[in-house]
């Protein structure tokens, strides 16, 4: 039966392919092709996307003499740089690879000219198995340069087993985390009660302020510029502020993953994706360990009559070649990848959202597709937020990147320093509450003048 649908999909893409592209040359064991590979799925851990390229390499792969070779697997920023330098022939750069994952924002590292433009390869009927939005952020002028593999979304993740015990002395619960205002609350009760320790990290200080200023009728970014000065970024600043200053808020580098094992935080925010390095027990100073219980909820909110989120994930860049084999090496390995049952296999391992329509609706119908609670726990809540949040993809202008790393790197340096200014002077005597109101104001001038406002 095997062998009969392996049989059956060879003679549909033979069909496809020479119907549709007309092309003169084709890989086969015979004349075959090895395609390099860097991508970010599963740097610090086993990576759900190798085991779906091992699989590809056995199967149709082989059948094609394809084999795709993955020589890394690091960060979006890491890949961004390796490209930079291997565009512009620095020393010691890498060769460039034939595939990678990445950001809209390579083309321009790159060069639009470089790549393949998948458009040119699937056919219009492929093309229509996609998620509209999923595919349209691939498109450069009239050519799909990006094709979408996985998408994610962002969500609250929470240390169920340690935030219980708080929860029955405070009675703070679960409920409570809906809304940034309840989340803030619980911060502040949480460090008083932990006798110092942080309860969230937000891993996107970016993301916070754009979906915040949705939700408040306002724009983060205008014209290629942050609007700090707009009254709507001062009402979501100003709760951040407080809880942060007070101690409740991680405001150091890194991601949260980490700090969940020992305990430093045991709530964040962050892209459905991170449940991937969710550790499953946490590790205390005197080397016990603890095994935990992890669950996922939606993100938090705004305000009652508005709900929002940032949606994200780039995609996959194939280098255009002279060599016809290569190209439809690329396009093969890309049309498995993202059919039905392959992209469910790889992104439900992953913590992301599969980019065709039938995988998504497989995916919401039945979720004993998932072998994980934990995972279970992200699809359900995403579940939840598909009924009524307003999906957002960060907008592309010039300094993007640079922008948003900045940001990210004055709000943590203001906030830690008021903090530092707050337990100094409440230990000094100071009034708590006239410290805190009086820090949260100056932060954000602090910020203002930082970001050149």
């Amino acid at each position: 039966m095997k062998k009969t649908l392996a049989f059956l999909l060879s003679l549909t893409l033979l069909t496809t392919i020479f119907s549709g592209c007309a092309r003169e040359r084709m890989p086969s064991p015979a004349d075959p092709v090895t395609l390099t590979m860097w991508h970010v799925y599963g740097s610090q851990t086993i990576s759900p996307l190798n085991t779906v390229i091992d699989e590809f390499n056995r199967s149709l792969g082989s059948e094609y003499g394809i084999t795709v070779n993955v020589v890394s697997v690091t960060s979006s920023s890491a890949i961004d740089k390796a490209l930079a330098a291997s565009a512009n022939n620095e020393p010691g750069a890498e060769e460039m690879p034939d595939l990678f994952t990445a950001y809209p924002r390579v083309a321009e590292i790159v060069g639009q000219d470089n790549l393949l433009p998948w458009d040119e390869y699937f056919t219009e009927n492929e093309l229509s198995f996609f998620h509209a939005d999923f595919l349209s952020e691939g498109y450069f002028g009239e050519q799909l340069l990006m094709l979408p593999v996985a998408k994610s979304t962002e969500a609250f993740y929470l240390n169920k087993t340690l935030f219980d015990r708080f929860s029955a002395d405070t009675g703070i619960t679960a409920d409570d985390l809906s809304t940034y205002d309840g989340v803030f609350s619980a911060a502040r009760a949480y460090y008083n009660w932990s006798g110092g320790q942080s309860f969230l990290q937000i891993n996107d200080y970016y993301h916070y302020a754009y979906v915040g200023m949705k939700a408040y009728g306002s724009e983060f970014i205008r014209n290629g510029r942050l609007r700090l000065d707009d009254e709507a970024f001062r009402t979501i600043w100003i709760p951040l502020a407080k809880a942060a200053i007070g101690g409740g808020i991680c405001l150091d580098d890194g991601y949260a993953a980490a700090r969940w094992k020992t305990a430093e935080v045991i709530a964040n925010t962050g892209s459905t994706a991170d449940v991937l390095y969710q550790p499953a027990e946490v590790i205390y100073p005197d080397n016990s360990t603890e095994p935990i219980e992890a669950v996922a909820l939606p993100y938090p909110i705004f305000t009652e009559n508005t709900s929002g989120a940032i949606y994200r994930g780039g995609g996959l860049f194939a280098m255009q070649s002279e060599d016809e084999r290569r190209n439809q090496a690329a396009y093969l390995f890309a049309r498995w990848l993202t059919e039905k049952e392959h992209n469910l296999e790889f992104v439900t391992n992953a913590g992301y959202l599969p980019v065709r329509e039938d995988a998504l609706e497989a995916l919401f119908a039945d979720f004993s597709l998932i072998e994980k609670e934990n995972y279970r726990s992200v699809y359900r809540a995403v579940d939840t937020m598909l009924d009524s949040y307003t999906f957002y993809a960060l907008p592309l202008y010039d300094g993007a990147s640079e922008i948003q790393s900045d940001f990210e790197t004055n709000v943590k340096s203001v906030l830690k320093t008021a903090h530092n200014q707050y337990i100094r002077r409440i230990n000094e005597g100071e009034d708590s509450d006239t410290v805190l109101d009086a820090l949260a104001e100056s932060s954000l001038e602090e910020l203002k003048s930082l970001s050149g406002k």
